[in-house]
């Protein structure tokens, strides 16, 4: 997310390793009706060099993951000793279907949108702050998400750049400003993430956590 910029540490962008221990290239995963589009993952140790920082990265990217697969709808429903016990989860996009990060999108996506994170990243709905933004973290999940669609050639659209700041572990040109207000919607539409499906097939997306690391891969459904 956007926010005010504080005294930024860069940490060197670690490459990656496809086909992970645990990772969905273990064809263990992957049923025969699926064929694997692509697949990334990023540690949650290393959010930030700041250990306070970090924790409160880990912990909003893991309760937006958590309004992701329905795990929380409100703060009333926030245990952080199971949101932060490793989990699988999927969604599907039907052909010309899109997913948005947030539901404050471009017109262009307004009749094609079916699924968001069903979150909004403030303190009504549990985000934590470090001091300068709740829901700061977020931008990391979104950057991986945006990374992994890109590589599997789904059609995407990440209006405002994170160029502002490094996110560790993903490429500086994937990296996503995710921005929610309800006094600023058109703002907003410029900071969100539109991925569509433009496959003749549906293809789903496969969220695993486990061992402090986020992995998701994209697979195209027979």
């Amino acid at each position: 997310m956007y926010n005010i910029p504080r005294p930024i540490q860069f940490l060197a962008v670690i490459p990656l390793t496809f086909g992970s221990l645990l990772g969905p290239l273990d064809n263990q995963n992957l049923s025969n009706s699926e064929n694997l589009l692509a697949y990334q993952e990023m540690s949650l140790d290393n959010r930030y060099a700041d250990k306070f920082v970090n924790e409160v990265f880990k912990k909003n990217i893991l309760l937006n993951l958590a309004y992701l697969n329905g795990q929380v709808t409100g703060a009333k429903d926030i245990n952080w000793d199971q949101i932060s016990k490793p989990f699988k989860y999927e969604f599907k996009l039907a052909p010309n279907s899109t997913f948005a990060f947030h539901d404050s999108v471009a017109d262009k996506y307004k009749d094609s949108l079916v699924k968001t994170t069903n979150a909004h990243f403030n303190a009504a709905e549990g985000f934590r702050t470090d001091g300068y933004l709740f829901g700061d973290g977020v931008c990391h999940l979104a950057s991986l998400l945006y990374w992994v669609a890109k590589g599997a050639n789904l059609e995407t659209k990440a209006p405002t750049n994170h160029d502002f700041a490094n996110i560790p572990d993903i490429p500086r040109e994937y990296g996503v400003s995710i921005y929610s207000n309800p006094y600023s919607k058109t703002s907003n539409a410029q900071q969100n993430l539109y991925i569509t499906n433009n496959k003749n097939k549906p293809v789903a997306f496969k969220f695993e956590y486990q061992d402090n690391k986020i992995k998701v891969s994209i697979v195209e459904l027979e």
